[in-house]
């Protein structure tokens, strides 16, 4: 990881991946002057996708949910560099990946300090050819060797201590290979002990629930079960 830091703006970045300028990598308008904005997805905010010169890349600017998030859309106390929301996220990025977790490869940070607070962005692997769960169980039920696969991603995780708070089936893709990944990581963490997994869980099985009832997707508790089977085999 390199670094260019300046007294208002840090930017952390991966210079075996990133051929493009680390200095603005992290603004939409510089990719969409080379032409090389690919598309978009919209969630809090805009994701963009953009090709870089080795793999495409989604680039996403931090913004806050909530009822709190209506007010302050996208400023953060600021308490050090290496404490900003993008930092931590590049970082524990890496971590997962060394620990053999199917995660996207984090390429840059940016964190941009406004007097009190910052504003931050961060630039990651875009999955080649993947669709969440959502998306994929809307058109189809998923194999029993599919859901076991994603208990043991979620074991592997849990294994490297690593706390996902928002663990929902908008997080996890399967690509065309059925391989699972999961993805943003935004306020999580390394975390001791073990009480928090069964949270993880519960919390992965409320969004199948939600989902049946609001897009009606293909799933039954019955498959609940082999992702847990996947998950204890590990």
């Amino acid at each position: 990881m390199k670094k260019i830091q300046t007294q208002k703006q840090t930017i952390w970045y991966d210079d075996s991946i990133l051929s493009e300028s680390p200095e603005q990598c992290c603004d939409p308008d510089f990719w969409q002057q080379q032409n090389k904005v690919i598309g978009s997805a919209q969630g809090r905010g805009t994701t963009w996708f953009v090709a870089l010169n080795k793999m495409d890349a989604a680039l996403r600017h931090y913004r806050r949910g909530g009822l709190f998030g209506k007010i302050v859309k996208d400023h953060y106390i600021f308490t050090g560099w290496e404490k900003t929301r993008s930092y931590q996220e590049f970082q524990l990025l890496n971590t997962l990946i060394k620990a053999g977790v199917n995660v996207p490869k984090p390429i840059a940070a940016r964190a941009t300090k406004r007097t009190f607070c910052y504003q931050a962005d961060l630039l990651s692997q875009k999955i080649p050819n993947a669709q969440d769960l959502v998306s994929i169980l809307q058109e189809k039920s998923l194999s029993k060797e599919i859901y076991q696969k994603i208990g043991a991603e979620i074991d592997k995780m849990h294994t490297a201590q690593v706390n996902h708070t928002d663990l929902n089936i908008h997080n996890i893709l399967i690509d065309d290979n059925d391989k699972v990944w999961i993805i943003d990581f935004d306020k999580c963490h390394q975390q001791e002990g073990r009480d928090w997994k069964k949270s993880n869980l519960s919390r992965l099985n409320r969004s199948f629930h939600k989902e049946v009832n609001k897009r009606q997707i293909k799933w039954s508790e019955d498959e609940w079960q082999h992702l847990i089977s996947g998950y204890n085999t590990i």
